[in-house]
């Protein structure tokens, strides 16, 4: 049954996440990497976690405390394919991260993300 509680950055959750390549969805564990002030929204970002091996894009990494994270295998981060979604989407709160596996997570999504021009608030012109 789906949570209402708040999450924070680095909180592994149990999601129905998107794929990328088909209408279709899979339950699996995904990181938050969104602030509790879109939580507190309905929203929340999260980024998948996955037991493949690491693809060709370099900002996955290997999980450095799997059991902690509320996980029963070896799995990676994958900071490429980030989810927006209702926060009543989250089935259940699985672990949290270590805390430089989380920074590791914010600064590959952070890579992803174009930076916003010096001045405006993050606006476009």
């Amino acid at each position: 049954m789906p949570t209402s509680e708040l999450f924070e950055a680095g909180d592994v959750v149990i999601v129905p996440f998107p794929f990328t390549d088909r209408l279709a969805e899979k339950r699996r564990p995904a990181l938050v990497v969104s602030a509790a002030s879109l939580h507190e929204g309905g929203m929340l970002w999260v980024v998948m976690i996955t037991a493949a091996k690491l693809s060709s894009m370099n900002a996955d990494f290997a999980i450095s405390d799997p059991v902690s994270a509320g996980l029963t295998a070896a799995c990676f981060v994958r900071p490429a394919k980030i989810a927006s979604l209702e926060a009543g989407q989250v089935i259940r709160k699985a672990g949290r991260l270590a805390r430089a596996d989380t920074l590791l997570a914010l600064s590959g999504v952070r890579g992803f993300i174009g930076a916003a021009p010096a001045g405006n608030g993050g606006r476009g012109r």
